[in-house]
């Protein structure tokens, strides 16, 4: 038998785990700085809990089964219908606005591909209890500096930002019905991955009549790959008799993002919709400078979810970012951390009486805080010492019977190659000093 992993599925040795550990704490640093709670929720959840938000349809890309008490249940396949109905269960109760994020492990049954596996981690920040335009800034800002944290900037990506009130306005404006929405916004939502199939839903959606023309050049200035700037898109919205009511939050998210210097990284573009039905304001999604890696992070405002799922009428704005396609762009600018040994100091031995003395010291050097190791089986010094090398650690202690007797250790630097004796009392503040802490 010779068992692997299963496909879509990873395993993390050392260094793939220092990738994921480096790329985590960056999440909760950033988070914590913008006054966000950690949360969690169970995996496993109420397979309804995933339909009545997303329909039947969603059952064919979850890990869902009958359980032993004959419950529908799925693992869970994204985090904020659990953060939904945590928050209404306890609405009264939580003081507003409520700024939490978790960062869970997501599971979906569908077909691998490059940037999307079966199962990933996920950082998710949601302000919920804050209608206004702040809100909205706060959170695409709290993305940005996440990709800063992590050594990115203005080259390395850029977030695209949309509203849906702007798209539902300009719906209006060209009188598409229901059905004619659904294929431009989809029409929308694919034209960067396929544009043929993007304008045929176009033409099916308008396919005659004295509005082809008005719909035509809307269209052709929405899929430009220039973004707008807000004096353009004033104009756009103008032209095409969109009422300031449907634009005003959105050129303030716009504005506050100014304010707090980040308009580098922000790009105004229309055709960022989400897929999801249940947006209903602002939504923006970060890619990659050069477009060639899926949606690094993706979110905006959904006002209805928490009523719908829990009963509870909040306001709410958020976001999800996924750790496959953000370590695939780390990796392609080499910001990915050098995965080290986690020791600082290696005890070494002369004969097998100093057991009992290596044994105490390192005891006393790890209540110090100092990460320790030494050789679990008798060893020569030179092997010991080899050892301590191939663990990068920085400080080795020789504890012999000679040094013992003199209330000594000899400390090797095993950086600067040098060595020289000190004293037992002397010992701890002078690895803090060598370590630096």
């Amino acid at each position: 038998m010779h068992p692997q992993a299963l496909p879509g599925f990873r395993d993390f040795y050392p260094d793939e785990f220092a990738l994921r550990a480096h790329i985590f704490q960056a999440w909760r640093q950033v988070a914590t700085r913008y006054g966000f709670e950690e949360y969690d929720g169970p995996p496993l959840e109420p397979l309804e809990l995933y339909t009545a938000k997303s329909g039947d349809e969603i059952v064919g890309q979850l890990y869902n089964f009958i359980d032993k008490g004959e419950r529908h249940v799925a693992l869970r396949p994204e985090m904020t219908p659990t953060l939904a109905r945590m928050v209404a269960a306890r609405a009264n109760g939580l003081k507003k606005p409520i700024r939490w994020f978790s960062i869970p492990q997501l599971f979906r049954y569908e077909r691998q591909q490059k940037g999307r596996l079966k199962e990933h981690f996920q950082l998710n920040c949601d302000l919920i209890g804050e209608p206004g335009p702040l809100a909205d800034a706060e959170i695409i800002a709290l993305a940005i500096d996440v990709m800063q944290a992590l050594g990115l900037d203005s080259t390395d990506f850029r977030v695209r930002v949309s509203d849906r009130r702007i798209l539902e306005g300009l719906m209006q404006s060209l009188r598409a019905d229901e059905g004619d929405r659904a294929k431009l916004y989809r029409a929308l939502d694919i034209v960067r991955k396929a544009p043929g199939q993007a304008a045929a839903l176009f033409a099916e959606a308008v396919p005659r009549g004295s509005l082809v023309g008005t719909a035509a050049d809307a269209f052709q200035r929405l899929t430009t790959p220039r973004p707008f700037s807000t004096e353009e898109l004033r104009e756009f919205l103008a032209r095409f008799g969109i009422p300031e009511v449907a634009s005003s939050d959105f050129f303030r998210v716009v504005s506050a993002l100014s304010e707090l210097q980040l308009s580098s990284f922000v790009e105004i573009d229309l055709t960022i919709v989400r897929g999801l039905a249940y947006y209903t304001g602002t939504v923006f999604e970060l890619f990659d400078a050069k477009g060639e890696l899926r949606a690094i992070c993706g979110g905006g405002r959904y006002d209805n979810l928490v009523g719908a799922l829990g009963g509870v009428d909040l306001p709410c704005v958020g976001f999800g970012m996924g750790d496959v396609v953000l370590g695939e762009l780390l990796k392609d600018k080499g910001l990915v951390p050098t995965h080290r040994s986690t020791i600082d100091v290696f005890i070494a031995g002369i004969e097998g009486g100093d057991v009992p003395h290596i044994l105490r010291l390192a005891h006393e050097l790890r209540d110090a805080g100092l990460r320790v190791e030494y050789a679990l089986a008798p060893q020569a010094l030179g092997k010991q010492l080899r050892l301590a090398d191939t663990r990068n650690a920085r400080a080795a202690v020789v504890a012999g019977s000679e040094e013992r007797a003199r209330g000594e250790v000899m400390l090797k630097d095993l950086v600067a190659k040098t060595q020289r004796p000190v004293s037992m009392g002397d010992l701890i503040p002078t690895l803090h000093a060598m370590i630096g802490r």
